[in-house]
């Protein structure tokens, strides 16, 4: 998983005020468009989620499958895919927070190959589409909170 789909944003909140939003998961719905359903199967002893079941309408990628995840303070999270689903083989990513100034910049960062093939153009067309949508629906739940 070579290629990578990579962008920023910058949001008006402090690292633990963007994570707590990162980690809610059952909320997904409401901000990241793709997201149908996302359930938390297996908690931490932190408390944060392990592994995530999620139901995904991305248009030319819809699926179900189930991420791990790895967290590191508020400082970044990452994740790839535990079960994967009927289209989706592999999926990894990343969110990295960044202070700055009175806000942090979130840098977003996903590789995914599918089952079925693909054209890498359309693949990454589709992965910038998921990581545009989620980073500006973070940027509008965090700020609108």
């Amino acid at each position: 998983m070579a290629d990578r789909t990579t962008s920023s944003i910058v949001i008006d909140a402090d690292r633990p005020g963007v994570m707590a939003v990162i980690a809610d998961f059952p909320a997904y719905p409401a901000w990241a468009g793709q997201v149908k359903s996302a359930e938390v199967l297996t908690t931490g002893a932190d408390g944060r989620a392990e592994t995530v079941r999620y139901v995904l309408d991305a248009g030319v990628i819809s699926d179900t499958y189930t991420l791990g995840y790895t967290w590191h303070d508020d400082e970044s999270v990452s994740w790839r895919v535990t079960e994967p689903g009927k289209m989706v083989a592999e999926l990894e990513g990343s969110y990295l927070l960044s202070a700055v100034g009175t806000g942090t910049e979130v840098t977003y960062e996903l590789a995914v190959e599918l089952k079925v093939p693909m054209i890498g153009m359309l693949r990454r067309k589709a992965e910038k589409v998921i990581v545009d949508t989620a980073l500006k629906g973070l940027k509008k739940r965090v700020e609108g909170r």
